[in-house]
């Protein structure tokens, strides 16, 4: 669908979609609050970086948009003004320490940054009187000559692919390079939902198919177990816990996948069953069911073909559920959540159920009741079909560029532990994102190390 233009200099605007209308629910609840934060050692000229930020909304007109609520009909569009509008907003040393918790050394500044953006929620009540910007920016002064950048961004605007996209991008501004005004300029002229997008015959499902499938997903939820909830009744926030190996484990991880063909995703999906299954100590041979839900980037499946320039929300999900015992071998439990996954694939559920999905999610928005202690958890663990890679980059030392994380919140709606995994120069990072205090720091800590552990006595 694409932007439709009133007269003159006025604004374009925009109907949401279908899925990005199930973000624009999400949201004020605090699932679906993309960010990126950068962490820099050389300071980054202010000036210089809004304008390349300005160049990204020009390249990318969904990024200069804005969110108008229409309570008259109860949905959102995107309206898009002729110019771009960011700007930066700077904190220096002392307004980042008022905002910053202190937690001591345990946590690096730049998980802190990120933590306090995944939980700034400009989307929280929306407001017909004003329209709210999809893209914030955000430049923090920290001690030891370090800043972080922090681009905050709402899901139904940019998914992970998107996000990876914008940050290569950006970087190839900073490093004054050309080539962002090019071909992903030109696909943008026009923004379409990813519903526009399915080829054809490959989202029909009959309506009687469609009925079980509900009824399915909904009677199944009532089985799934999770981790063990520790505060359910106090307000949410998003955390992260960071993962991290070396290269030679890494490869040693990769090189297991290829072997038995299946994907990271589905080890790190079973490493996470096996390590919530043994934080229970069970008795020998109880089985609990376990969901996992699969975000695949449907940009190559679509009709027109797009690719991660293409700047929107262009992924599906496909919930697959698992029974574990405990004894499963790492390996061959990854089989099955690979193979589950696959098979569904094959049989276009990420487009058949996408509607499904979207309906349900918007239920348990509405009745969290409907979840395991009103706790909105609709699955133990979410993956992405496949990492991001981000290989080693010499020209990052010239703008200073020495860390960064990107991922999303989730203490709305959402999964136990959503899992944003990146291959960085040769080495798994991992940013394993969490509700808080519905899980505690440590609690999550301790699954994350026991996942770590699982993977490494499966290439042992």
């Amino acid at each position: 669908m694409s932007l439709s233009s009133q007269s003159g200099g006025e604004p374009k605007s925009r109907q949401v979609g279908a899925t990005e209308l199930s973000w624009c629910r999400a949201v004020p609840g605090g699932t679906g609050i993309t960010v990126l934060a950068l962490l820099f050692s050389k300071q980054p000229d202010l000036p210089f970086l809004e304008n390349a930020l300005r160049k990204l909304q020009t390249s990318h007109p969904i990024l200069n948009s804005r969110l108008r609520f229409d309570p008259a009909s109860n949905s959102f569009s995107y309206v898009t003004p002729q110019s771009p509008h960011i700007q930066i907003q700077p904190f220096d040393l002392q307004s980042t320490a008022q905002i910053l918790p202190n937690e001591g050394a345990s946590i690096p500044p730049l998980q802190l940054v990120l933590e306090h953006e995944l939980n700034k929620n400009s989307w929280q009540n929306p407001d017909p009187s004003s329209d709210v910007d999809l893209f914030f920016a955000s430049l923090y002064s920290l001690e030891k000559n370090m800043w972080v950048l922090a681009l905050r961004l709402h899901t139904s605007a940019c998914d992970r692919a998107a996000a990876a996209a914008l940050l290569s991008q950006l970087v190839a501004i900073m490093e004054e390079k050309e080539g962002v005004e090019g071909e992903s300029g030109k696909e943008m002229k026009a923004s379409f939902t990813i519903e526009d997008c399915i080829p054809s015959g490959q989202g029909n499902k009959p309506f009687w198919a469609r009925g079980v499938d509900m009824l399915g997903y909904s009677l199944n939820s009532f089985r799934l177990a999770n981790l063990s909830f520790k505060d359910t009744a106090s307000p949410r926030l998003s955390r992260v816990v960071r993962l991290r190996m070396n290269a030679e484990d890494t490869a040693r991880i990769l090189s297991r996948c290829n072997s038995n063909k299946i994907k990271l995703s589905a080890a790190l999906a079973a490493a996470g069953l096996l390590a919530c299954y043994s934080s229970k100590r069970f008795p020998d041979e109880q089985w609990e069911k376990y969901a996992v839900v699969t975000l695949m980037d449907c940009r190559s499946a679509l009709d027109p073909v797009l690719n991660s320039h293409h700047i929107g929300f262009y992924h599906s999900a496909i919930l697959h559920t698992h029974d574990v015992n405990g004894g499963e071998d790492l390996w061959e439990l990854a089989k099955r959540v690979h193979s589950s996954f696959m098979n569904a694939k094959n049989k276009n559920k990420h487009f058949t159920d996408m509607a499904d999905l979207n309906f349900l999610m918007c239920k348990a928005i509405e009745n969290p009741s409907l979840t395991p202690a009103s706790s909105l958890r609709t699955s133990l663990v979410s993956v992405f079909e496949d990492p991001m890679f981000d290989p080693p980059n010499k020209l990052k030392e010239v703008i200073g560029l020495e860390d960064f994380i990107g991922c999303a919140s989730v203490h709305g709606v959402g999964p136990s532990m959503a899992v944003f995994d990146t291959i960085r120069d040769g080495k798994l990072d991992c940013a394993f994102v969490y509700p808080f205090p519905l899980f505690s720091r440590e609690q999550m800590q301790e699954f994350m190390d026991k996942i770590n552990r699982i993977l490494l006595k499966g290439i042992a």
